[in-house]
C-alpha cells in the first residue's frame, strides 16, 4: 500500500509541475492612480486622443522596447494628451508587450479611470501612465499623484541588523540604476547576505528619460522617507512612483538579465508558440496518464506476484520454496477447463470431480477439484500436496502442482489417456 501512496504523490507533483511548466506567463495588476479632473462629455477631442494614444503605447511594446513616450497633439493645448509606458528590466519583450497592453486597456475601460484627463497604473511587469500636461524628463512627487506602497505582513527576527543591511543595499541598487547613461534603461537589481542560508535581494528601477541626478533623487526619497513609513523589519516590500520604484525580499523575484530574451517575436512566431503551447497543454496530461496506468499495472503485478509469495509462505511455512514452482493460480485452471464445464469432466466421487485440462503450453492435465462438502480439511489437503510433491516413482502418476484459494482446493495430475491407472500397474484388461 505504501508503494502506491508513493507512486501517487510522485504523480500528482509531475501533474503540477507540467501544469505550471506549460501555463502561460500572466500579468499582475498592483495600484491604479487617477486624477480627480475628469470628461464633461463623452467621446470629446481628448478622449479621442487618449485612445490613440494607448493604442500606440500597446503597438510600440510589442516591437521589443521596454520604454517609450508619446504624445497626441490636438487642435488646443487641452485637447493634447501625453503618455509613455516603462517594463520591469528584466522581463521578456513579449510579456512586456502583454502588460503595457492589459495596462492600457484596464485605463480606457475601467471606470474610475475612463473618464479621468491623468492616470498612472502599475503592474508588476510594467508602468503606464498618460496626462493632459507635459510630464516626460521631470520627478513627479505627492500630492499630485500619490504613490503606492506594499510591505510584506511578516517581520524580520533581528529588525536592526537586517534594517542596516537593507538600506545600505538599497543605496547602492539606486546608485547602480541612476549612473545609467542617458537614454539606456536605468535598472539594477543587487544580492546581499543576510546569512549563511538567506539572502536579500533588491531592485530599483527609473524612467529612463530621467538624469542621474533626478533618477538619485527619485530612489533617495523612496528609500529614505517612503520605506521607513512602511517596509522597515519587514520581510520584503516594495514602493512605486511614476518615476521610479524600488522593491525587495527574501527570496529571489527578478530574472537574471544575462538570461533575458530580447528580439521581439513577430506575429507568425507567436502564432507558432501558441500552437506548440496547446500542443503541450493537449500531449503532456495524455503522456501522463499513460504513464499512470502503465505504472499502475506494472505495480498491480507485482503485487500479485508478491501476494502469491505470501500465501504459500503463510500456508507452507519452510516447505514454501519446494513448492514455489508447483502453484497455479485459479484464473488458469477455470481456462484450462473450461470453467470447469460438463464436458471437460471425466470422474466424480465423494472427494469432488475430475476434469481434463489443457495448461497456456499445451500440456493434458486432471484436475482434481475437491467438493467443499469433502471431509478433507485445509490441514490434511497441505500434508497431501507436501507427500505428493516429494514422492516420484515410475508406477506413480506425475504430481504437476496445486491451487489455494479462497475455498478452492485443486490437485493437478499428469493426464494418462487410453485407459486407467489399474492397466498400467498391472497390465489387467477390462
Amino acid at each position: 500500500m505504501a508503494s502506491f501512496n508513493v507512486l501517487f504523490f510522485v504523480l500528482i507533483s509531475i501533474l503540477n509541475f507540467s501544469s505550471i511548466t506549460t501555463k502561460a506567463e500572466d500579468t499582475h495588476f498592483l495600484y491604479q492612480v487617477c486624477s480627480k479632473y475628469r470628461f464633461t462629455a463623452i467621446n470629446t477631442t481628448y478622449q479621442n486622443n487618449l485612445k490613440t494614444l494607448l493604442s500606440s503605447l500597446s503597438s510600440k511594446a510589442t516591437h521589443n522596447t521596454e520604454f517609450y513616450n508619446n504624445t497626441v497633439t490636438g487642435k488646443t493645448p487641452t485637447d493634447t494628451v501625453y503618455g509613455l509606458y516603462m517594463c520591469r528590466g528584466d522581463i521578456p519583450s513579449d510579456l512586456c508587450g502583454e502588460c503595457v497592453g492589459n495596462a492600457s486597456q484596464r485605463l480606457s475601460t475601467n471606470t474610475e479611470c475612463s473618464f479621468s484627463v491623468a492616470a498612472v497604473i502599475w503592474y508588476d511587469e510594467c508602468m503606464v501612465r498618460y496626462s493632459n500636461t507635459s510630464f516626460f524628463s521631470r520627478v513627479t512627487v505627492a500630492p499630485g499623484y500619490p504613490g503606492y506602497a506594499l510591505p510584506s505582513p511578516t517581520n524580520m527576527t533581528d529588525q536592526q541588523s537586517f534594517n542596516r543591511l537593507l538600506y545600505r543595499t538599497l543605496n547602492q541598487t539606486a546608485d547602480e540604476a541612476a549612473n545609467a547613461p542617458m537614454g539606456a534603461k536605468k535598472f539594477a537589481t543587487k544580492e546581499a547576505a543576510i546569512s549563511i542560508f538567506q539572502n536579500l535581494y533588491c531592485l530599483a528601477q527609473c524612467t529612463p528619460d530621467l538624469s542621474p541626478e533626478d533618477c538619485r533623487s527619485c530612489l533617495d526619497g523612496l528609500i529614505n522617507s517612503n520605506l521607513p513609513e512602511c517596509c522597515a523589519g519587514k520581510q520584503g516590500g516594495r514602493v512605486l512612483y511614476p518615476n521610479c520604484n524600488i522593491r525587495f525580499e527574501i527570496y529571489p523575484f527578478y530574472r537574471s538579465l544575462e538570461s533575458a530574451p530580447s528580439p521581439a517575436p513577430s506575429s507568425n512566431s507567436r502564432d507558432k508558440r501558441s500552437r506548440s503551447r496547446t500542443i503541450i497543454l493537449i500531449v503532456v496530461p495524455i503522456a501522463i496518464v499513460a504513464l499512470l496506468f502503465t505504472l499502475c499495472c506494472y505495480m498491480l503485478r507485482r503485487r500479485q506476484k508478491k501476494n502469491s509469495k505470501t500465501i504459500l509462505r503463510e500456508n507452507f511455512g519452510r516447505e514454501s520454496a519446494t513448492l514455489e514452482g508447483l502453484q497455479f493460480d485459479f484464473s488458469i485452471i477455470e481456462a484450462a477447463t473450461n470453467n470447469f464445464s460438463h464436458q471437460n469432466m471425466i470422474g466424480k466421487g465423494g472427494f469432488g470431480e475430475v476434469y481434463k485440462g489443457t495448461l497456456p503450453d499445451g500440456r493434458h492435465v486432471a484436475i482434481k477439484r475437491l467438493s467443499t462438502s469433502s471431509k478433507q480439511g485445509v490441514v490434511e489437503f497441505k500434508n497431501e500436496i507436501l507427500l505428493i510433491a516429494k514422492l516420484q516413482h515410475r508406477n506413480l502418476v506425475s504430481f504437476m502442482g496445486f491451487c489455494i484459494e479462497e475455498q478452492e482446493k485443486i490437485l493437478l495430475y499428469e493426464y494418462v489417456p487410453n485407459g486407467s491407472l489399474d492397466y498400467f500397474l498391472f497390465g489387467l484388461t477390462l
